[in-house]
Parts: structure tokens; sequence; C-alpha cells
């Protein structure tokens, strides 16, 4: 908690958003709500005025919607970004999350202090349990088989990749970890897990019940999802453009679910909270 109460404006999103604003009042801090009607509990402003006197301006995850405009989907109707950010001071401080270069260049040329909570190491890592949990209860609810006993490839091995396959294993799972780096694949095999190369990947995946891909690039191609079992399903844990190619999977009639923002969809309060502690971060590292 922050040791003294700060005015803040928190400004669309999803219900992580409207977790936050409902965590930091809780806290004690003055807070007003902009773009988020339908997110319950707080009232929302009209407008966006009084929002230049704010000690910090908290933006949505991912800050930015289709066509540039405000990542609002509980707002009750559709917000501009560059109106949104003319109503603030020079100066100013804003935290969003996963910022673009069209809204850097916007700050930049309104003299706002841009920074972006998604970058942000602390949040990045707690946000890889929840999604790991989120990617868990789908397996569960798709598979028509149990986890326990059930053979599980989680590609990749970054932050997402170390929360989600000791997780699956303790639920019994017969985990592999298909990863590109040889430290990536050590630190699988001291966890207990089986590990493969990420470049022969298509080599590994007939006996696979369940594939989760945690890499942000394209790695599960036609070559990769023909190589399938039967009925294997593959959930593609990745951020757009995703590491599918889902005209591929169509075509080879290959279950494929995308799920993204799982933290926000399975745990708004936990991710609110966590969003939370990393504003602190930043507001203490500016001195505010």
């Amino acid at each position: 908690m922050m040791l003294r109460a700060e005015n803040i404006w928190v400004v669309g999103g999803d219900p992580r958003q409207a977790a936050l604003a409902a965590l930091l009042a809780d806290d004690g801090h003055s807070v007003h709500t902009y773009a988020l009607e339908r997110g319950g509990g707080m009232e929302c402003e009209p407008s966006m005025d009084g929002a230049d006197r704010a000690d910090c301006v908290v933006l949505p995850l991912p800050a930015s919607g289709p066509e540039g405009k405000l990542n609002a989907p509980l707002a009750a109707q559709e917000h501009e970004m560059a109106q949104v950010l003319d109503a603030l001071r020079p100066g100013q401080l804003v935290c969003a999350g996963m910022t673009d270069r069209a809204l850097e260049d916007m700050a930049a040329a309104r003299g706002l202090v841009l920074r972006d909570y998604f970058a942000r190491e602390e949040l990045a890592v707690m946000n890889a349990v929840a999604t790991a949990e989120g990617a868990i209860q789908i397996a569960m609810e798709e598979l028509p088989i149990t986890l326990h006993n059930a053979r599980v490839m989680v590609v990749g091995f970054g932050r997402l990749g170390r929360a989600l396959a000791p997780r699956l294993r303790a639920l019994g799972a017969q985990v592999w970890v298909c990863a590109r780096r040889h430290e990536q694949r050590a630190a699988a095999e001291s966890m207990g897990l089986g590990s493969e190369r990420l470049e022969r990947l298509s080599d590994w995946l007939c006996s696979y019940d369940l594939v989760i891909n945690t890499v942000p690039a394209l790695v599960l191609g036609v070559e990769e999802l023909a190589a399938l079992k039967e009925g294997a399903l593959v959930i593609d844990l990745a951020s757009r453009p995703g590491g599918v190619d889902m005209e591929a999977a169509a075509a080879l009639n290959v279950r494929v679910i995308w799920a993204l923002s799982l933290p926000g969809k399975v745990a708004p309060v936990t991710s609110g909270r966590y969003i939370k502690d990393t504003i602190y971060h930043i507001m203490e590292e500016s001195e505010l």
C-alpha cells in the first residue's frame, strides 16, 4: 500500500480495470473511473474533465483496441484514444498496458510520461500464474480425458511455460517441454519434466493428447499440425498474432482454442491486484 493518498483515474478496460479501481479506492486513494460504465461498483465520470489534475492515469491492458481506439469493452460507447490523451496535461504520468507505437507517438506529442506496466517483469511473472490456471481450466473442460496420465506438450519455457508445466505435472499429467535453448530444456529436466528441441517440433507431436503453445511466434504451422494425433487439443496462449496457423488448423480439422487475456477472464480481481501493485512501483519510482 502506498504511504499517501493519490488522485488516480482508471480509464477504460475490462473487469481487471474495474477491480483495480475498487482496490485503489480500498487503499484510500481518490479514484475516478471513465469508460467503465458496465464494470459495476464505482460510478463513472461523465467526461474526462478533471483528469488533468490526476497524479496518475491508468489505461487498460492492452491500452488500444481496434483502429487505435481506447480498449473499453465495458464502456457505454467507443472512445478515441486521441480524445482521452487530449484531456491530460504535459508531464502527466500515464500507465498503460501493452503500448504500441501509435500510442507512444501520441503520448510523446502531448508531452505525457507514458509507462507500460505490462512490460514490467513483476507483472509478467504474476500474470503467468493466472494464465496457467486459466489454461488448465480450459483443458479440463475441453478434453474428453483427465489430465492425470494425459500426455501434454508445453511449447516454450519462458515465464508462462515455467508456471504452467509444473502445475500440469502436479495434476498427474505426463509433461514434456519443447524449447529452443539448451538451458531451458535443462531447467525443465531439473523439474522432472521431459524435454524436446523446438527445431524438430513436428517429430515429437504424434503422441500428445494436449499441446499448449506459449511462444509468441508461428511455431505450429502446417507440418506441425499435420503431425498431431487425431483428436488432440491445441491451446494457444500466445498474444496476437498467435503461434498457430489457424487456416491450416481448420483445413486439417485440428481443434485449436486461442485463449487470449486469460487473467482478465478467469481471475479479474487477482489480476487487478497485480496491476495495482505494479502501478504503485511505477509511481514510487516516479517519486509520486
